[in-house]
């Protein structure tokens, strides 16, 4: 017990001061707890020997991750994306898997092994594609979903192989019965903890919420009890967790859940990320460097390359594409489960093994920074993109159309604003770039534009320098500021609405130039397309709200004296004057 507990204390240790350093350094933080499982692994001091220990410290933390995720996600969000996720994910496994089959037999691998080489490049993972993309908060964006939804249905093909694999010596039809005795049992369990979530526990939310120590405990037990009733009956506990996660979703108390348990959280997902470098031993990669080699390209390139293709020919814009393709260049912690699982049954040598185990940590510290800085690679990448874009365009709007009234994104209350604009009786479009929701505005016959936002050609096309009302339902702060930053220049008299999900990010765009900014928790779409029924398309209308607003936003959350300390620290008096004239506003 002693030296378990001393050996965790001393990887703690290491892995604080290796963090710290990354810090410094100004490098994610992920890469610096893989460093750290190097060092205490046996490749290095091979102090990580209470390997069992570990090994459950991380797996309670990809459950927990998955808890939370799926407290913050709306049932219906696969089903937004469903059908591009599946296409997507079934598209991208078979094209990898037969071309990592393919390379493995070149480098004299056996037919087995080439096989699960490939089929192990082919997977995403979806503990660093949840981390890093709720990390930038962009869990909620068009590319996030889809890369979200894509790694599910690559995680649900993943856990037929094990499936699959664990029964591979009793023959096919073993195999086929344990997989479907076990998608019976995963449908029983799921209804189960659905019928409880939303027919059980609502009655019960007085009692539960009442007590925020109560809460906390409920949380832990109802997600990892959820987890662990998945795994007995064979069947990934990740999945388990998730599910939990989003069955609780819908009540009231599922974001106080998510901000408690998030440091916990952490705390187990740093051990996953040393225990997974832990594991690496360098001795057995001999001979295999040009194997490994071409692996890691499939894997960070050309499994990009393919997922940008299939979304190209779905229609998606190449912004979209490219972010959501990204997100999966790497290889899946359910990939070393396959392999380790395919070694216990003879089927792969240990040498194939550690080349994959070796595969999967400089993949996941590639993709890290590829996702991490995926704005600024887009940039360097966009003019060479072109390819993987079709463009969709309404057959009834003419390139010099111009309209009055201009509606970015459709589906967080745009409908509310179309009723308006209906109402107004003035010419109006609708700009997405969602395929799906494309489809929706050509069934309702609602005018519209597929394109990006950010593309000033599409603005000039539009007219948005001679529109009267441009409304934004877009949540991206990075995306409204370029509309602003367009309009400012081009059409500063309009009346400018935006959409923001957090109030400093609403101070911002206030500053920017917006005439007025939608926080969903103060007023919503309907309220504000009331408004302008009532008071018109005048700018000077919303001075009274517009003043309310920036009270409110100070009073609450300090969010107008947060700017002015940033912009002393980074921009210096000149712009900080700036700012306090804008504050001045509400005196």
């Amino acid at each position: 017990m002693d030296s378990v507990f001393s050996g965790l204390s001393l990887i703690i240790v290491i892995g604080a001061a290796i963090a710290l350093l990354m810090r410094l350094i100004g490098q994610p933080l992920i890469i610096g707890h893989i460093i750290t499982g190097i060092i205490v692994g046996p490749a290095v001091l091979h102090v990580a020997k209470a390997a069992d220990t570990l090994t459950l410290f991380s797996e309670i933390g990809i459950a927990l991750l998955l808890f939370i995720i799926g407290l913050g996600l709306n049932p219906r969000v696969i089903k937004e994306v469903g059908r591009t996720a599946t296409f997507v994910a079934s598209s991208q496994v078979a094209a990898i898997t037969i071309l990592g089959w393919f390379v493995g037999k070149s480098f004299g691998l056996t037919s087995n092994e080439s096989l699960f080489l490939g089929a192990s490049l082919a997977f995403s993972s979806t503990i660093i594609i949840l981390k890093l993309i709720s990390d930038k908060k962009e869990q909620g964006r068009l590319y996030g979903k889809i890369a979200i939804s894509v790694s599910l249905v690559q995680d649900i093909i993943a856990i037929a192989l094990v499936v699959l694999t664990s029964s591979a010596g009793a023959g096919n039809g073993l195999a086929l019965g344990s997989l479907f005795g076990l998608i019976f049992k995963a449908g029983i369990i799921g209804g189960i903890i659905y019928l409880i979530s939303y027919h059980v526990l609502p009655r019960f939310k007085k009692l539960i919420a009442g007590n925020q120590e109560f809460l906390f405990l409920f949380a832990i037990a109802w997600g990892l009890g959820s987890a662990a009733l998945f795994s007995k009956i064979g069947l990934s506990s990740e999945i388990g967790a998730l599910l939990a996660g989003i069955c609780l979703a819908p009540l009231a108390y599922a974001q106080e859940v998510a901000s408690r348990l998030k440091p916990l959280r952490d705390f187990f997902l740093v051990v996953f990320f040393i225990a997974l470098g832990s594991n690496l031993q360098f001795g057995s990669l001999g001979g295999m460097a040009g194997l490994i080699t071409i692996s890691i390209v499939i894997a960070v390139i050309i499994k990009p390359v393919v997922a940008m293709a299939v979304m190209g020919v779905l229609g998606y814009t190449k912004r979209t594409s490219f972010k959501a393709a990204v997100a999966l260049a790497q290889v899946s912690e359910f990939s070393i489960v396959l392999i380790l699982l395919a070694q216990s049954k003879g089927l792969i040598s240990s040498q194939v093994v550690s080349a994959i185990i070796f595969m999967t940590l400089i993949s996941i510290a590639a993709s890290t920074y590829m996702i991490t800085f995926n704005d600024k690679l887009f940039g360097v990448f966009e003019k060479y993109l072109d390819l993987f874009e079709r463009k969709k365009v309404a057959p009834d709007i003419l390139p010099d159309a111009r309209y009055e009234l201009v509606l970015f994104g459709y589906q967080r209350g745009g409908h509310e604003f179309i009723n308006l604009f209906k109402k107004l009786k003035k010419k109006y479009v609708v700009i997405d770039y969602d395929p799906d929701v494309i489809d929706i505005l050509e069934h309702r016959k609602i005018n519209y534009l597929y394109g990006d936002a950010t593309d000033s050609e599409l603005l000039e096309e539009v007219g948005v320098e001679r529109a009267r009302l441009i409304v934004s339902t877009i949540p991206d702060f990075e995306v409204n500021s370029q509309i602003l930053n367009f309009i400012e220049h081009k059409n500063p008299r309009a009346v400018v609405i935006m959409h923001a999900d957090d109030p400093t990010e609403a101070a911002k765009l206030y500053q920017a130039g917006a005439t007025y900014v939608i926080l969903p928790h103060y007023i919503g779409s309907e309220q504000v397309s009331a408004f302008i029924s009532k008071s018109g398309l005048a700018k000077s209308a919303f001075t009274k709200q517009r003043k309310r607003h920036l009270d409110y936003l100070e009073k609450h959350y300090g969010a107008l004296e947060k700017l002015e300390q940033a912009h002393r620290k980074k921009l210096g008096h000149a712009i900080v004057a700036g700012m306090t004239a804008l504050a001045k506003t509400k005196s």
